[in-house]
C-alpha cells in the first residue's frame, strides 16, 4: 500500500526533540579492507586545525539549536582514539561552553585496541568521556589478520582491562561474525570470550561486502548464508543466556545499559553532525521543518570550507521522507515503538501511516498491540519489504 499527498504540510511538534552530537574523526593508522566508512590513513598531524574547524562548525550551527541541551556525544571515525588526550579535553571544554550539556550526558569514544593504553584511557576519562566503544571484531589472531586489523587478540584483552582500570564501567565491544573461513565453533568462541570480559554492551553484526572496498573487489572466502544464519542464531542464544537483552538489530545490553546515543538515532531524535562527511538532523518546531545537514567527505575539503566561512549542505526533509526515515530507524528496535513516538518525532498525524500498519499487520509482519508497533519474526526476516511499504 502506498500513500499519496498533493503538497507538503507544515509539521506539528508538541514536544522538544532530544538532541545529540556526533563528531567524526576521519583518520586511521591503516584502512581495513572491509571498511566503507569515511576514513583516511594517517593525518594526525592536522589534529589542532581539524578540532578548530569542528568548533567553528559548531558555532555556525548554534542558531539552529539554541537553548537545547545535548543528551549524548559520540566520537566516531576513523579512529577517534588516535586523538590526543589534550586535544579531546580542549574540544569538550569549548563545546561545553557553547552548548548546554545535560548533567547525566553520555559521552562515547570509539577506540581501536591497537592505539590505546591505560594512560590514554585515563586521559580520556579525565577529559569527560564516560563510555567507550572498542572495535574488537574477533579474539582470533588469524581472523584479525584476515580483517586487516592492527591489533592482536592479546592486545584486545589488555585494552579492555586497561579501560576498566582507568575507570570505565560503561563500555561496548564490537564483534563481527561470518568472517573469512570462520566456523560456528569459532564464532561462539568470540562471543563467549567477550562475555567473560563482562561488557555492559555488545554489538554483534555480520561481515558484509560493501562496494568500493578491497573485500568487495577481491572477496575473501566467507561462510555460506545458511552457515552465517546458524552463527547468528547460536550467538544470539548464548548472549541471551548470559543476560544480554537484544534491543536492536545488532545491539545487546545488560539491564539499563543500552546506548543512549544510538537509541536517539533509532527513535528519530535530532543530532548535530560535526566533521568530515558527517550528517546531521535538526528539527525546527516553530517553522514545522526537519533539516538534514551534510559535510564534505574529504578532511582537507572540510577544513578548507570551514576556514572560508562556508557551510555544508542543508536540505529540508519532506513529509513522505520523514515517514520512511522514521520507520527505517524505529523498525530496528526489537521491542518495537509506541505509536505516539511517530507524531512526536515526525510532526505528522497518525492517520498518515495507520492504513499501512494495518495492511502489514494483516500480512502477519507486525503486531499492533494497543499503542505499540512491533515486528513479528516474519517481519524481521522481510524487513526490507516492510520498509518498502512506506516509500
Amino acid at each position: 500500500m502506498v500513500f499519496h499527498r498533493q503538497a507538503p504540510i507544515i509539521l506539528q511538534f508538541t514536544q522538544p526533540v532530544p538532541l545529540s552530537l556526533y563528531v567524526h574523526y576521519p583518520w586511521c593508522i591503516q584502512k581495513c579492507p572491509y571498511c566503507d566508512f569515511n576514513s583516511h590513513t594517517l593525518g594526525a598531524d592536522q589534529e589542532a586545525v581539524y578540532l578548530d574547524a569542528l568548533i567553528q562548525q559548531l558555532e555556525q550551527t548554534l542558531p539552529m539549536v539554541w537553548g537545547r541541551p545535548i543528551q549524548s556525544i559520540f566520537f566516531g571515525g576513523g579512529t577517534p582514539s588516535l586523538m590526543s588526550e589534550a586535544g579531546l579535553d580542549s574540544f569538550l571544554s569549548r563545546a561545553r561552553a557553547l552548548l548546554g550539556f545535560q548533567p547525566d550526558i553520555e559521552i562515547t569514544l570509539e577506540a581501536n585496541p591497537g592505539t590505546v593504553d591505560f594512560e590514554k584511557f585515563a586521559g580520556f576519562r579525565q577529559a569527560g568521556v564516560n563510555r567507550l566503544s572498542m572495535g574488537i571484531q574477533s579474539f582470533d589472531d588469524e581472523k584479525l589478520h584476515a580483517l586487516g586489523r592492527i591489533h592482536s587478540a592479546d592486545e584486545a584483552y589488555r585494552a579492555v582491562e586497561a579501560a576498566k582500570s582507568a575507570g570505565f564501567d560503561n563500555f561496548n565491544l564490537d564483534l563481527m561474525f561470518a568472517l573469512p573461513n570462520q566456523n560456528l565453533e569459532q564464532a561462539l568462541h568470540d562471543v563467549d570470550t567477550a562475555i567473560e570480559l563482562r561488557p555492559p554492551h555488545l554489538s554483534h553484526y555480520q561481515l558484509t561486502l560493501e562496494p568500493n572496498t578491497p573485500f568487495y573487489k577481491q572477496p575473501p572466502e566467507l561462510p555460506e548464508d545458511d552457515q552465517a544464519w546458524e552463527m547468528q542464531l547460536a550467538c544470539q542464544q548464548r548472549l541471551a543466556e548470559a543476560g544480554y537483552h537484544h534491543y536492536e538489530v545488532s545491539a545487546y545490553a545488560q539491564n539499563g545499559q543500552a546506548c543512549r546515543h544510538n537509541l536517539n538515532y533509532w527513535q528519530f531524535g535530532d543530532y548535530i553532525g560535526l566533521g568530515a562527511g558527517a550528517h546531521g538532523k535538526i528539527t525546527d518546531p516553530p517553522q514545522g521543518v526537519i533539516w538534514r545537514t551534510q559535510m564534505p567527505a574529504s578532511p582537507g575539503g572540510y577544513m578548507n570550507m570551514i576556514a572560508e566561512g562556508k557551510r555544508g549542505r542543508l536540505e529540508k526533509v519532506g513529509d513522505s521522507d520523514a515517514v520512511f526515515e522514521f520507520m527505517l530507524n524505529a523498525m530496528r528496535l526489537q521491542d518495537g515503538f509506541e505509536l505516539s513516538l511517530f507524531t512526536l518525532r515526525t510532526g505528522l498525524p497518525l492517520h498518515t501511516i495507520e492504513p499501512i500498519l494495518q495492511d502489514l499487520a494483516d500480512k502477519g509482519w507486525l503486531t499492533l498491540d494497543g499503542e505499540t508497533v512491533c515486528l513479528t519474526r516474519t517481519g524481521q526476516t522481510y524487513l526490507n519489504d516492510v520498509l518498502q511499504a512506506f516509500l
